[in-house]
């Protein structure tokens, strides 16, 4: 299967300096989309694969750091690396508190930004390779029956199979049956497994889940 290739994308309103960034990130191999404004970002959204923001920090709309605080909140994964002609320390502290790559004064070095860019696109491309293996495990924990769920939810707190006969009112024999189709379906080869599948899953734990 062919790797979506990673992408950085430059925000900054002077077209002088979205070229020259252009240039230099083409350059060493990157795709890359210029854009002058947030705005143009929201209209053509993000790229499928791993993906980096080269943001300017003053910008004609919604500023670069009114985006980045406007991404956090919305709980939305983006490496952001700040250029900007303008900084100061209470700027530079505030973008990088929340979550920023890099806050490179104008003119920086190129070699800053590329490393800068590298560091994002890694942490891009392991955020997304967790976002993927998460999908597979709801893929597979959609894939049980309401019953199997419960059960799933009450072995991995340790408790026994006679103990969740008990608290769902079922045989031992009928939760052993549970059991091994859990195992089966989600993949798990032991206990632990499956625990830390139900953790990354956030599997309520020692409720039964309704049926």
């Amino acid at each position: 299967m062919t790797e979506v290739p990673a992408t950085v994308i430059v925000i900054d309103d002077d077209p002088a300096i979205r070229d020259a960034l252009g240039s230099l990130l083409r350059s060493v191999g990157f795709e890359v989309k210029l854009l002058a404004s947030v705005s143009d970002f929201l209209k053509s959204g993000r790229p499928d694969g791993p993906t980096c923001l080269v943001l300017d920090v003053r910008l004609p709309g919604q500023s670069g750091l009114d985006f980045q605080r406007e991404l956090s909140r919305g709980n939305i994964q983006l490496p952001i690396i700040f250029i900007t002609g303008h900084g100061d320390i209470p700027m530079s502290v505030r973008a990088m508190k929340e979550g920023a790559i890099e806050f490179l004064t104008k003119p920086f070095r190129d070699q800053d930004l590329l490393d800068a860019v590298h560091v994002g696109l890694a942490r891009d491309r392991v955020w997304l390779e967790n976002e993927k293996a998460l999908a597979t495990l709801r893929a597979r924990f959609d894939s049980l029956t309401p019953r199997e769920r419960e059960v799933m939810a009450l072995v991995v707190t340790g408790r026994l199979n006679k103990q969740i006969a008990a608290d769902l009112g079922v045989s031992e024999i009928t939760v052993k049956v549970h059991r091994s189709q859990v195992m089966q379906k989600m993949r798990a080869k032991s206990l632990p497994e499956l625990a830390r599948m139900a953790d990354k899953l956030k599997v309520a734990s020692g409720e039964p889940q309704g049926s």
